[in-house]
């Protein structure tokens, strides 16, 4: 783990992470391909070692029962998805890689939603791959949760 700072396009809004894990993952849900263009890659770190400056440019939409996606008011970049619901992973930022300066030594070691993963792409290497209803189980979201 590693301390790394970024920003969003625009330098509006900044970001300290303390303790980066190494590994990252890929999400392909259908919501996480619209926000950003193809796939969410992200990385989990827990909300007490965010630091955010710029906050008055922090928009945010509660985009499942269970989370909320936020953005630059100045330049739209992405900047967290975040689970709101209550339960082991509730306050966890999932921050996209793309928002650090530095983003080297970082490793995909997963995929979640493979089975909506579009055929236009796909990431070399081996992973953990999980379906719809199995990344559903690991988050403890019942199917047919909106």
């Amino acid at each position: 783990m590693t301390d790394r700072n970024g920003q969003c396009l625009c330098g509006a809004v900044k970001i300290a992470v303390r303790d980066v894990p190494r590994d990252f993952g890929a999400c392909h849900c259908n919501m996480c391909r619209r926000w950003t263009g193809s796939a969410l890659l992200a990385v989990t770190v827990p909300e007490a070692t965010v630091r955010w400056q710029g906050e008055e440019h922090i928009r945010r939409i509660q985009s499942s029962p269970w989370a909320e996606r936020a953005w630059c008011d100045c330049c739209g970049t992405g900047l967290w998805y975040r689970v709101t619901a209550e339960g082991p992973h509730k306050g966890n930022y999932e921050l996209p890689i793309g928002l650090f300066d530095d983003a080297n030594g970082m490793q995909m070691t997963s995929e979640i939603y493979i089975d909506l993963k579009s055929d236009a792409f796909a990431y070399a290497g081996e992973r953990k791959r999980y379906t719809e209803a199995e990344t559903l189980a690991l988050f403890g979201i019942e199917e047919g949760a909106e």
